[in-house]
């Protein structure tokens, strides 16, 4: 159930950067929420040669699109395509990879500091925009080996968070995304779209939630999410199954 606050926090959290290559600003506002359950992630050398940025629209909770900003770009990079050249296969394939880290007894005990009041990572409290910092190193990649412990049988969060992020290289742009949020361009003054929001009243989308074992009620997945495609949301994931499928 999503809680409203009786004003909007219009306060506005706002950040820049740049190197030889690129420049970036971002801004944020919690609006009506009553927690802010966004986050995005902004890192102009995940490479020598390739900028990453992300914007993760969280759902009934903050904690994944927390987790995709922390570490879906690290995933990205450290992929078998990466190394070949293949930004696409490789942001694909950190995508899934994303669902695969937050299970089991590892995925809870992230998703449980991610969701702490005052995050012990950053020391962010709740209620801004969440991003890794300059100094959390891409090399540091860890291989997620299974753990044993009182959670090793968690399945997933049932909160979630759309995905949407674009890779730079030199001039060549790759854009991915899952859920509402969007990627657009400017040629000239105007706005092109670079994503496509993927809404269950769309006939390919219906067709393969209902493929897959799902319903629409009222634009709802399930009549519970207005989206028809996402990371986490495990309840769902009978209708998700195969979110990234072309």
């Amino acid at each position: 159930m999503v809680i409203y606050l009786s004003t909007p926090k219009t306060d506005k959290v706002s950040e820049d950067g740049e190197n030889d290559k690129l420049k970036f600003g971002l801004s944020s506002m919690q609006g009506w929420r009553a927690t802010m359950e966004d986050a995005h992630s902004a890192l102009l050398d995940l490479d020598n040669d390739t900028a990453s940025f992300g914007v993760f629209d969280g759902h009934g909770g903050k904690v994944v699109a927390k987790f995709c900003a922390k570490y879906l770009h690290i995933e990205v990079l450290h992929t078998e395509a990466y190394a070949a050249g293949d930004l696409g296969a490789a942001v694909h394939r950190a995508y899934l990879r994303m669902d695969e880290m937050m299970r089991g007894q590892r995925g809870w005990q992230e998703l449980q500091a991610l969701g702490d009041k005052i995050n012990q990572f950053t020391g962010i409290t709740e209620g801004l925009i969440w991003s890794p910092k300059a100094s959390d190193s891409n090399d540091r990649h860890d291989d997620w080996a299974f753990e044993e412990g009182p959670h090793s049988d968690f399945t997933g969060p049932n909160c979630g968070s759309t995905a949407c992020v674009a890779l730079v290289r030199n001039r060549q742009l790759v854009v991915a995304n899952a859920g509402d949020s969007r990627c657009v361009i400017s040629r000239n003054g105007q706005a092109y779209n670079l994503s496509r929001d993927h809404k269950p009243e769309l006939e390919a989308e219906r067709e393969r939630i209902q493929s897959a074992g799902g319903y629409i009620k009222m634009g709802h997945v399930n009549g519970s999410l207005n989206l028809s495609r996402a990371i986490g949301i495990i309840f769902l994931l009978a209708s998700f199954c195969s979110y990234l499928s072309p």
